[in-house]
């Protein structure tokens, strides 16, 4: 059976820093929804109400589209151990990028990596945990570094050129808030 909370506990939170994959999911009021997997150790849980991870520059923006739109957004986490649990993060998500107000506080949380687009912090307002149990086991291989061997590759200027050409629109049109210069 599902159980809500208002916060995060310290056993939630041990359970996060263990999960090597998280999935986001966003919608804007009309339009397609998105829900995408990360890994890469970019999680962190701030404090009981505050969460957030370090967001790469990747194919797509639209969680940085839904969330200049809405706010509305979803974290989930399943255990793929012999220890069943699903744990979703309910809340309204902000973009904070480099240049940003906010950027400060943080980034002294996360080891900053190339490639680094935003922050995406989630204020949560009601946190789920439910079974799991038709979750299958699985053992993790190891991470996956394309994506951060790509971003060294293409350097900052790439980089900013890339989100320039990318990354200012969701694939339904919807402004990302990323400038020409960012």
């Amino acid at each position: 059976m599902a159980t809500f909370f208002d916060e995060l506990g310290a056993e939630l939170q041990r359970f996060i820093a263990r999960q090597p994959v998280f999935f986001t999911a966003t919608a804007p009021e009309e339009g397609r929804i998105n829900l995408s997997p990360k890994g890469i150790d970019t999680f962190r849980c701030i404090d009981a109400r505050t969460v957030g991870y370090l967001d790469l520059t990747g194919s797509g923006n639209e969680t940085a589209a839904h969330l200049h739109q809405n706010g509305r957004m979803t974290v989930m986490f399943c255990s793929f151990t012999r220890q069943p649990l699903i744990l979703r993060l309910y809340g309204r998500g902000e973009v904070i990028r480099p240049d940003a107000p906010g950027w400060q506080d943080f980034a002294p949380h996360f080891q900053l990596l190339p490639g680094t687009r935003q922050i995406i912090v989630l204020h949560i307002e009601s946190v789920q945990t439910s079974c799991g149990f038709g979750v299958p086991v699985f053992g993790k291989a190891q991470e996956r570094l394309t994506l951060i061997e790509w971003s060294t590759r293409k350097g900052e200027a790439g980089l900013r050129a890339y989100r320039h050409s990318k990354n200012r629109t969701s694939i339904d049109g919807l402004p990302t808030g990323i400038e020409s210069g960012s």
